[in-house]
């Protein structure tokens, strides 16, 4: 397949193709990046919802539950032909980083416990998030580069709740969340940069290494520093 940039005739296509060296890189990468979300997660929550956190282990799952999701989604979204079958994945690509955003703060906001903080936070970060998945999943075509900012201003938005998490988690976990909220937003910066060979493989690895810090540090809040 041609790396040449090529006229982007649907919003569903990328701008250019991608070779078959770039396809096979961004596969392995989701592949492995499943792989491992099951494997880590499922020893997590075995080890929180026998042992130290079991009333925190459906929120866990919750986590889990939505990134195996998004990294399912994307990896069929991105290894699919252009076909009518593409343009819907797309819309459920698109849609899933809302519920995988949503899906990452809710152990987190469920270790701050049933405060009134960590209640209102929960529902705006869900609320928030079902908006940009209606959106994605009714007219996807409309705010592409708005739907960026949206996923970040989601993101960033535990920075309202950053001194009650401070107090709460501990130190490494809190600095785990926050490594993993960096990774994200760097890796957006080539998500965009189209024109870079293999800049999704590249998007795609942040992706999954945010996650797993994420994971470390849900580790390291729920079970290791309750040992």
């Amino acid at each position: 397949m041609s790396t040449e940039t090529t006229a982007k005739t649907h919003w569903w296509l990328p701008t250019r193709r991608f070779s078959v060296a770039e396809l096979v890189a961004d596969g392995i990468v989701h592949g492995v990046g499943i792989v491992a979300s099951i494997a880590v997660g499922a020893v997590i929550l075995a080890l929180v919802a026998a042992k130290t956190a079991p009333a925190e282990a459906p929120f866990l799952l919750v986590y889990v539950g939505s990134l195996v999701g998004l990294l399912s989604i994307s990896m069929a979204y991105n290894l699919w032909p252009a076909s009518p079958i593409k343009s819907v994945l797309a819309r459920l690509d698109q849609a899933a980083i809302f519920l995988f955003i949503a899906g990452t703060y809710t152990p987190f906001l469920a270790i701050l416990g049933g405060s009134t903080t960590a209640i209102v936070m929960m529902v705006l970060v869900w609320g928030a998030s079902l908006v940009g998945i209606a959106l994605k999943l009714i007219v996807p075509e409309r705010f592409g580069r708005l739907a960026i900012l949206l996923y970040l201003g989601i993101g960033w938005s535990g920075v309202l709740v950053f001194q009650q998490l401070a107090s709460t988690l501990p130190p490494m976990a809190l600095w785990l969340l926050v490594a993993g909220g960096i990774l994200y937003s760097l890796g957006i910066i080539f998500h965009l940069w189209e024109r870079l060979r293999f800049q999704n493989v590249v998007w795609h690895g942040f992706v999954v290494d945010g996650a797993m810090l994420h994971l470390a540090a849900i580790l390291d809040a729920m079970f290791i520093s309750r040992l």
